[in-house]
């Protein structure tokens, strides 16, 4: 063609490209095809006028249902629609595959579709080709199977009844999306409204209790089970009359009322309001059909949860206490959080127990039975209410334990007739005084507690213990008894908080001691941050609810010593001492040196000389060694740091009720004792022999130093302190118990 040539006609382009043109006017039923398209269509290469039945005939049936749901879906975008098409012989032997491309545009006035568009024949691709697995642009039945498939796993997702609805308002089907959704339940013989979205708050009230019995099709479906489709509003009010001007106000064109059936049961009806006409064809009941289905499945699924959920919530609220009135001095905090799988009840649980007597003195329980399921909640109220009657009656924790191990002993040490297994509970028992800070502390195989001190050092404090509740009818249980301080905080909890996340009791505690330490907030603030602390972040890499990392029941317990500073580390850190630690080691537990060096290196975790805490840790060893080697006493170790940091002062007081004073001797090279006193002349500040009206007290102070070396200490002294740290590591490693050997006599 040459420039300035006019361009030809369109009929002529078309045709020099084998594309036929047609249009269809759904009003008439009529489809207009010039010669192109008759030909492409299997008929006489000529212009015609068909019906939609002549046109039909000539399609695959399936590709034709296909063809009205991409037009319904085009004018519902303002998209054009393209679909594949099978063109079929008189025989039923599909001749060719072409494509068709149309313009559609409806008429609300005619209520019906105009389509103008082209037909083109295309090459049906090889199987297993990139063409072959191409996806085809408005292909409905590939469109109807994703939709399928995305809305069963999103449903079935859902954990709770307003996910479920919340999944239900978001569904796109392909081809007809909804722009009103309604979820109706059955309550004796009333419609419930569980839910609805695409209306206005209010918009459910006139539908909201009423009777199975009116004339209205949400009615009708509950009652028979079987669905109702209205495809204009003339055949919903031909077919409803009563209840029409209700339905009439939102402005709706077609309507679905679908059962939700499950198990066989209709348990409420689900509607579906389009603001354009629906016709409701075979494909598009079919897709509503099995959406209704996966939604009844998915509400029954969610309500059987949220039952469970509000059972086992309301047994274990109903099992763990309140923490009652107001304690003068003190401040009290707890959290429970149930395992994040089953049923979320376990045998967790705390308890707080006015005391008979005077001093409003009260008693701190914490217990742990063995499993998180129902029979381990059962077992956790019984043995709670028989720790509870035990301590009302006035007996010493020693006391309240051995009567409750055997209790528990006593209905868990047969087998019942399911089978079951006996268990056995941890649990640690705290009698407090408010007035003094004095526990007293009792443990059945349960973990030590914790010392927050007022500057926020964190120390682990080793108690006495006996085999946990329900072993042993007879096993005692041994008290420890120490002062919490103005501004201190005791930490119980269950080892759920210690262990979760693959963490050992060491690992574990470690984290839990950072954020000990590094809270700065209230006591409910701290129970909080405990909690949050070994969660850790839910994952984002799955689809639907987070997932929930609970592994075990958790159960903390903390209680705060008041001070005149707020908060937890306020001013208060500022009172003389600021740390402080006590610890008895009898006569019978020498083991307990070793957990007296430990208390002593956590009590100066930030002390700035290494070689001063390695000191205080021979020194320490060395005086209580000497009272259980030279005399027939227990020995009372107080440990105080007072301050600021860089310039504290340490003070160690050893207290036994031995008569004979300590003296200075002048041992040998190779002599395997006397070097204590000489040890304390060297390598402290200050030092001293204190004697009481029964027994006698050895202290030493040590003033907080920079660097490497303590001043003062010369290169003997060194020496000496290298052979006896030497001593003490070789004693530490042959003993597990920390039992000192006699070379550690000073």
């Amino acid at each position: 063609m040459r420039t300035g040539e006019p361009l030809p006609a369109v009929g002529q382009v078309l045709a020099a490209l084998a594309t036929g043109l047609w249009h269809w006017d759904t009003s008439i039923g009529q489809v207009t095809v010039d010669a192109e398209a008759a030909r492409l269509l299997g008929l006489p290469a000529e212009p015609s006028v068909l019906t939609e039945a002549q046109v039909r005939a000539r399609l695959h049936p399936v590709d034709w249902n296909e063809i009205t749901g991409v037009v319904q879906l085009a004018v519902a975008e303002d998209t054009l629609a393209e679909v594949r098409i099978r063109v079929m012989d008189e025989r039923g032997r599909i001749i060719r595959i072409v494509r068709s491309r149309s313009k559609p545009s409806f008429d609300p006035e005619k209520r019906a579709y105009e389509l103008i568009g082209t037909l083109q024949e295309v090459t049906e691709p090889t199987p297993g080709t990139p063409a072959g697995r191409r996806a085809v642009t408005g292909d409905w039945r590939r469109s109807r199977e994703a939709f399928l498939l995305d809305a069963g796993r999103a449903l079935a997702e859902a954990r709770s009844t307003a996910e479920v609805l919340r999944v239900a308002a978001g569904l796109s089907m392909p081809g007809f999306t909804p722009d009103g959704l309604a979820v109706f339940g059955v309550e004796a013989d009333r419609l419930t409204i569980v839910g609805h979205h695409g209306q206005q708050p209010g918009d459910e009230d006139p539908f909201s209790h009423m009777s199975l019995a009116t004339d209205y099709p949400a009615a009708e479906v509950c009652r028979t089970g079987r669905a109702v489709y209205l495809s204009s509003p003339e055949q919903y009010k031909s077919r409803y009359p009563v209840t029409w001007p209700l339905a009439a106000g939102f402005g709706r064109q077609s309507w679905a009322f679908l059962p939700l059936t499950v198990a066989g049961r209709t348990m409420g009806a689900w509607m579906a309001a389009f603001a354009y006409p629906v016709a409701f064809n075979p494909d598009e009941r079919s897709v509503l059909t099995t959406v209704a289905r996966m939604l009844a499945q998915a509400l029954a699924r969610a309500g059987v949860a949220e039952s469970e959920r509000e059972l086992t919530d309301g047994l274990q609220r109903s099992m763990l206490p309140t923490l009652g009135p107001k304690i003068p001095g003190m401040t009290v905090a707890a959290r429970y959080v149930p395992t994040g799988g089953g049923l979320q009840v376990g045998g967790d649980w705390y308890d707080v127990i006015p005391l008979p007597g005077e001093g409003r003195r009260f008693a701190l329980v914490i217990g742990d039975v063995q499993g998180h399921d129902v029979r381990a909640a059962g077992l956790m109220g019984q043995l709670r209410t028989a720790l509870r009657a035990y301590a009302s009656e006035g007996h010493r924790p020693d006391a309240v334990l051995s009567r409750a191990s055997r209790f528990l002993h006593g209905i868990g040490s047969h087998h019942d007739d399911s089978g079951a297994d006996p268990r056995f509970a941890t649990c640690l028992y705290v009698e407090a005084d408010p007035a003094t800070g004095v526990l007293d502390i009792a443990r059945a195989g349960h973990p030590d507690p914790a010392i927050r001190m007022a500057d926020g050092t964190v120390l682990r404090r080793a108690t006495s213990g006996g085999l946990p509740l329900g072993i042993d009818p007879d096993a005692d249980y041994p008290t420890t008894t120490f002062a919490l301080q103005p501004g201190e905080t005791l930490a119980l909890c269950t080892d759920g908080l210690i262990e979760t996340g693959g963490h050992d009791l060491d690992t574990g505690w470690q984290r839990i001691r950072a954020t000990l330490e590094e809270h700065t907030g209230d006591l409910e603030t701290l129970a909080d941050a405990l909690v949050q602390a070994v969660h850790g972040p839910s994952s984002h890499h799955t689809t639907g609810p987070l997932a929930d990392r609970r592994e075990d029941d958790i159960a903390v317990l903390l209680l705060h010593r008041q001070s005149d500073a707020p908060g937890l580390g306020g001013p208060a850190a500022v009172l003389t001492p600021v740390r402080r630690t006590m610890l008895t080691v009898a006569q019978a537990e020498p083991e307990r040196i070793a957990v007296a060096r430990q208390q002593l290196r956590e009590l100066l975790h930030d002390w700035a000389s290494a070689d001063q805490v390695d000191s205080t840790v021979l020194l320490v060893s060395e005086l209580l060694t000497n009272v259980l080697v030279h005399t027939d006493t227990d020995a009372l170790l107080v440990a105080d740091i007072s301050g600021e940091p860089g310039g504290r002062r340490l003070r160690v007081e050893v207290t036994d009720a031995g008569e004979d004073l300590p003296h200075k001797r002048r041992p040998g090279e190779l002599a395997s004792s006397g070097r204590g006193l000489i040890l304390i002349e060297l390598l402290a500040h200050a030092w001293g022999v204190d004697p009481r009206g029964e027994g006698k007290s050895i202290w030493f102070e040590l003033r907080e130093a920079e660097g490497t070396n303590a001043p003062g200490i010369t290169p003997a002294a060194d020496n000496l302190l290298a052979l006896e740290l030497d001593e003490l590591d070789e004693m530490d490693e042959l003993d597990d118990y920390g039992l000192p050997d006699e070379d550690e006599a000073g």
